[in-house]
């Protein structure tokens, strides 16, 4: 039985739905933090901008009114007396609300103000009223089924139990930064008492995620001194033979990288290289070239893409380039029936195959490889430490190639990839065109559509990414399910509308991507799920909606699903707010300069973009903000592991965590 049931209030359902959040035990609770902070102040109506986010409270002056669309959607509208103003007030999909709802109810409700209209659209509603005096209110990332107040109301619950923590930072850092306990630190974190409490708080948690970081990152970069890897004797005859038939001439960048390569294989220690370049900057083919000279040096490789379509779309590639060679490729997926994996895992391991394409299929358990030489992972943050080393331990002394396409700051990456060599690829290919950026206003809406039509009757298809909601996964879904309507009705006669969001199954994922593929669907409404897709040459176009909720670098790695053909691209972004930040998308598309500019403007917030699973996914510290303390957590970490105490074994919560985490048990 889960120890969450012992929290009141907690039953088998919504332990199902804690888990998804990755809740298991009361200590997950305690430590899963709020991912900002609000102050709960009655908004004055009369300085709110339009669609600014207020809150107020006040009676309800009428009987509610219930809409459904569906029976998944409806609304409710009622007047609303703050004391002062009489407003309209619609909320979506809180029908099950209305039984609370009466004339004189009293109310506070969260939402956008529009004041031409005198109303309110509400995003939460709640019985009671405001507090004389501001109060500081912690806002969770939550998923279907959960709100945050919910949450943090079994939060608080599981505070009041006998919960045990473990201190992670040794008493001799503790005391060197005057930290508060961890105790101390999460108590305040759920119940805020003022903001200098909750500072210091913050501080000590941002500290000691960051520290774990930098033990992890340096305790792979002291061991990396020691690691010996596989000597090769590729010469430059090799390289060059190979270079010379591609059907395209490499870039300057992308020549040095392939030295690079050469030079770390021929060298006597392990590979161990990361290779950042935007979408579309010719990293793929850095990665063929390096599977190639693996191969002449005898050894297999194994090349994982971060998705089965992505993984797909690799393996023809290769096919089409390797197909002079005596090079035997092979895709294996999940999808695959037992007979034909049974079939192929056999090959793997009696050689008789020589690159491996798939995605973390290819280290599972059942999978055994003869002599993997070379590991090549596409979208490398998308895969967790333990995941990419359980794939170099299926060779012995494994060279190991990264590839991302979100670049970023060169100071960053070396404190953060400090166990990396890094290159960087920055000259794109000749031939492609600049994807032209156009910044519009919401009320613009026409001159888009027309835009999107004019691509259509070119035969060509459309991305368009749905309104980013931060709170609930389940608004997302509402969001592209309500935009897919609207573009059914406006442009439904001339073309297939399709939809695409995280809460579909993989295989139903794979269906919709193929279909917009063969251009069955000309017009695809998705979430950020697309951000890492598969290359569609006749996607000319990207709308994104509400841009202003993304961050620079994730809005460029959206931008770079189109300009992948020989038509011109374009990209539009939709916004009322921010139009300096996002004006930079208009002037470059170059992804460093933006990742430059999103770390001064933004901080690394959604320089991973959101909800990724990986190693830089930070509940509080923001790596532009908070790199003062990253580089405090690099040193200490570095003499924490570097001390006779550490190796007694003195730091035990810590050494266990660390080694724990690197190991493959």
């Amino acid at each position: 039985m889960s120890e969450l049931a012992s929290i009141k209030g907690i039953g088998p359902k919504t332990i199902q739905i804690l888990n998804r959040l990755n809740i298991y035990t009361i200590e997950d609770m305690v430590t899963y933090y709020p991912y900002r902070f609000d102050v709960l102040a009655r908004t004055n109506l009369k300085e709110a901008y339009p669609d600014e986010r207020i809150i107020l409270d006040g009676i309800i002056q009428n009987e509610p009114l219930v809409y459904f669309f569906s029976k998944k959607m409806n609304k409710m509208t009622f007047r609303f007396d703050t004391g002062s103003t009489l407003l309209s007030v619609t909320i979506f999909n809180r029908a099950f609300l209305k039984s609370n709802l009466h004339v004189g109810t009293k109310v506070i409700i969260i939402g956008k103000y529009n004041p031409k209209q005198n109303m309110v659209v509400a995003s939460e509603l709640r019985l009671g009223m405001l507090p004389p005096n501001p109060t500081i209110e912690p806002v969770y990332h939550v998923t279907n089924g959960i709100s945050s107040a919910q949450l943090h109301k079994m939060i608080l619950s599981a505070l009041d139990e006998n919960w045990e923590i473990t201190e992670y930072i040794p008493k001799i850092l503790a005391g060197k930064y005057h930290f508060p306990e961890k105790r101390a630190s999460i108590l305040e974190i759920h119940r805020p008492g003022n903001n200098q409490t909750l500072h210091q708080a913050i501080n000590y948690l941002k500290y000691e995620e960051l520290f774990l970081f930098m033990m992890k990152m340096n305790y792979l970069k002291k061991n990396r001194v020691w690691e010996n890897g596989i000597s090769r004797k590729i010469t430059k005859e090799q390289v060059d033979a190979f270079v010379a038939q591609l059907p395209f001439e490499l870039t300057s960048d992308q020549r040095e990288c392939v030295d690079k390569i050469q030079e770390d294989m021929n060298s006597p220690r392990v590979m161990k290289r990361l290779i950042q370049g935007d979408v579309g900057s010719g990293k793929t083919i850095v990665a063929i070239i390096s599977l190639y000279l693996n191969f002449q040096s005898g050894y297999q490789g194994a090349f994982m893409a971060p998705t089965e379509i992505l993984a797909e779309q690799h393996y023809q590639t290769m096919l089409r380039l390797f197909q002079n060679f005596p090079i035997k490729v092979a895709l294996l997926t999940g999808k695959m029936k037992k007979k034909e994996r049974n079939a192929l895992l056999k090959k793997i391991a009696d050689n008789e195959v020589d690159i491996v394409v798939g995605t973390h299929s290819l280290f599972s358990e059942d999978v055994y490889y003869d002599s993997l030489g070379l590991v090549i992972t596409d979208e490398q943050h998308r895969f967790g430490v333990r995941q990419r080393t359980k794939l170099k331990e299926k060779g012995i002394s494994t060279d190991v190639l990264y590839l991302s396409a979100t670049p970023i700051p060169r100071t960053y990456a070396i404190t953060i990839y400090g166990d990396m060599d890094v290159s960087n690829i920055h000259v794109k290919p000749k031939g492609r065109k600049e994807i032209i950026t156009e910044l519009y206003k919401n009320k613009d809406i026409k001159i888009v559509l027309e835009k999107i039509h004019e691509q259509v009757r070119q035969k060509h298809q459309v991305y368009v990414i749905a309104t980013q909601i931060e709170d609930s996964d389940s608004d997302e879904v509402e969001n592209v399910k309500e935009l897919k309507e609207k573009f059914e009705r406006a442009l439904g006669k001339i073309c297939k509308v399709g939809m695409l969001h995280g809460k579909m199954s993989s295989e139903e994922k794979d269906s919709v991507m193929q279909s917009f593929e063969k251009n069955e669907i000309q017009i695809l409404i998705s979430t950020t799920v697309i951000e890492v897709g598969i290359d569609v040459p006749n996607a000319t176009m990207m709308v994104i909606f509400d841009s202003y909720r993304f961050g620079l670098s994730q809005l460029h790695q959206l931008r770079g699903r189109v300009g992948r053909g020989e038509s011109q691209s374009f990209c539009i972004l939709l916004s009322d707010r921010e139009s300096e930040r996002l004006s930079v998308m208009t002037k470059t598309t170059d992804g460093f300069k933006i990742s430059e500019e999103d770390f001064r403007l933004r901080g690394s917030g959604d320089l991973f973009g959101t909800r990724q699973s990986g190693d830089m996914k930070f509940h509080l510290a923001d790596l532009k903000k908070d790199f003062p303390i990253l580089l405090h957590a690099k040193d200490d970490s570095m003499e924490i592991l570097n001390s006779q105490e550490y190796a007694d074994g003195k730091y035990f919560p810590l050494r266990e965590i660390i080694e724990k985490s690197m190991s493959l048990d």
